[in-house]
């Protein structure tokens, strides 16, 4: 017996260094590897990860530098990727699974024991070394399950810094069209309330009858009203832009351009828009990852069915008597096996192959609405295209010459007042609308990148996708 104790014992020794000499080890850079590379591609952008004062600092100048500039969309994007404490927050989530991985990989501890039993003859002392050997059997199948998990992670990360640079674009796009839009109505309102003083005075002299008065200073009032409606709402863009990019205190100083970009020369081309989102979108990916990883569990739950608990181990024991001082030493193996008397693991089968086609069926889901909002996201981007540029083509020129000759007859005393006052009214909406249009656009092109790369379409809440979250079974 002594001699097979320590052969296994031996035995044990062995297995374990082998299985250490194939443990994972940690990244250089927490897993960011993915996400790096990726934004820095297809974004041209940097995503960090803040972990040391160093990289803290080195981000905080990056974002001061460009908020000392008017602030652009691609500007706005990256101080978010280096100051949103929420996505920084993500990367940390990104590090805690990595750690899991690390610790998948690594054979399980063994278990020491040591009893003393004393009698009024005998003095026993027992001591056990045990290690779970279904556990290390299977360590190269749960190490690989593990780094899937890890690489699933990686890509949740990278959805939600995709989700975060998205946001932080249409928050740009619509805290500038605001501003721009209360500029141009503080405008009109100036030219109202001229109106109006001079309808007063003539009125003063008897050259207006108090109805006319009225008409001119309730358009005067209208914009005004419309005007303070809207600061409001430009102000309250810019706080959503701030949120985004995740500034505080003087950072709020910073200063933005005054209208939104002009309008391409002409729309993007994409034939081939659906195959490139099921081709890159991250959600897919992720349901790829997830399969693959519960395929590996279906097939570890299908050798292991008849095995529940496995622990195998030295144990030695030891046996003095009291009155003659006699030591006896004995030394064997100790092993702990479940006998599945009630369940022959028919269970954990089902369970497994139930939660496998669950994840099939979701990401066949999945991939049917990436297509779909792929599809209607070019529609809605071609079709704002089009409206914005039919206003700036059609409807804004003829509106100027329709208010410059309208202009001319009334000074030329042709026509009264009124035409004059409706046609203002129809140049303000048409101006309105216009600038509308140029936000709806910068919209739906930021709608048309994420429908193809993923992190979240504008209007759902979804999440990356439910079988993303499905847990393998337990063994």
């Amino acid at each position: 017996m002594t001699l097979t104790a320590r052969r296994a014992s031996r035995w044990m020794m062995a297995s374990t260094a082998l299985l250490l000499s194939g443990c994972v080890s940690f990244s250089p850079d927490g897993g960011m590897s993915l996400v790096s590379a990726t934004v820095s591609k297809d974004l041209g952008k940097d995503a960090v990860a803040l972990r040391t004062p160093d990289e803290t600092a080195a981000a905080r100048n990056t974002a001061k530098r460009l908020l000392s500039k008017p602030l652009s969309a691609d500007a706005a994007v990256q101080i978010a990727l280096l100051n949103n404490r929420g996505l920084q927050a993500a990367y940390n989530e990104l590090a805690i699974e990595e750690a899991r991985a690390v610790e998948a990989s690594l054979p399980p501890n063994p278990a020491i024991s040591l009893s003393r039993i004393a009698g009024s003859v005998e003095v026993e002392v027992e001591r056990r070394i045990v290690a779970n050997i279904l556990a290390l059997a299977t360590l190269p199948v749960r190490s690989e399950i593990a780094a899937a998990r890890f690489r699933q992670a990686q890509i949740v990360a990278l959805s939600e810094t995709l989700r975060v640079a998205a946001d932080t674009r249409r928050a740009y796009y619509r805290a500038v069209a605001s501003r721009e839009l209360a500029d141009f109505l503080a405008q009109a309102q100036s030219g109202a309330e001229t109106a109006a003083k001079f309808a007063i005075r003539l009125g003063e002299t008897g050259g207006m009858n108090k109805l006319d008065q009225a008409r001119e200073q309730v358009f005067y009032a209208d914009l005004t009203a419309q005007l303070a409606a809207t600061r409001q709402r430009a102000a309250s863009e810019r706080e959503s832009l701030i949120r985004a990019m995740g500034l505080w205190g003087d950072d709020l100083a910073f200063k933005m351009a005054s209208a939104l970009p002009p309008l391409p020369s002409r729309p993007q081309s994409l034939p081939g828009i659906e195959t490139e989102a099921v081709r890159r979108h991250v959600d897919l990916q992720i349901g790829r990852i997830e399969l693959d990883a519960l395929a590996k569990s279906y097939g570890l739950t299908q050798a292991t069915r008849f095995i529940n608990v496995l622990d195998a181990g030295f144990a030695a024991r030891t046996n003095r008597n009291k009155t003659t001082g006699e030591r006896i030493r004995d030394r064997g193996f100790d092993v702990e096996l479940q006998v599945p008397i009630f369940d022959f693991g028919e269970v954990r089968v089902r369970e497994a192959e139930a939660t496998y086609m669950h994840a099939v069926n979701r990401l066949m889901e999945r991939a049917v609405n990436v297509r779909s909002d792929a599809r209607d996201a070019y529609r809605s981007y071609r079709s704002a295209y089009d409206i914005t540029a039919h206003y700036q083509k059609e409807v804004l020129p003829l509106r100027k010459i329709i208010s410059d000759e309208t202009l001319l007859r009334y000074n030329g005393m042709l026509i009264d007042v009124f035409s004059l006052l409706a046609e203002a009214r129809q140049r303000i909406a048409a101006t309105t609308a216009a600038i509308e249009a140029k936000r709806d656009f910068w919209l739906a092109t930021t709608n048309l990148n994420t429908a193809v790369m993923g992190g979240g379409v504008a209007g759902r809440s979804e999440t990356a996708m439910s079988a993303a979250s499905a847990e393998a079974p337990q063994h």
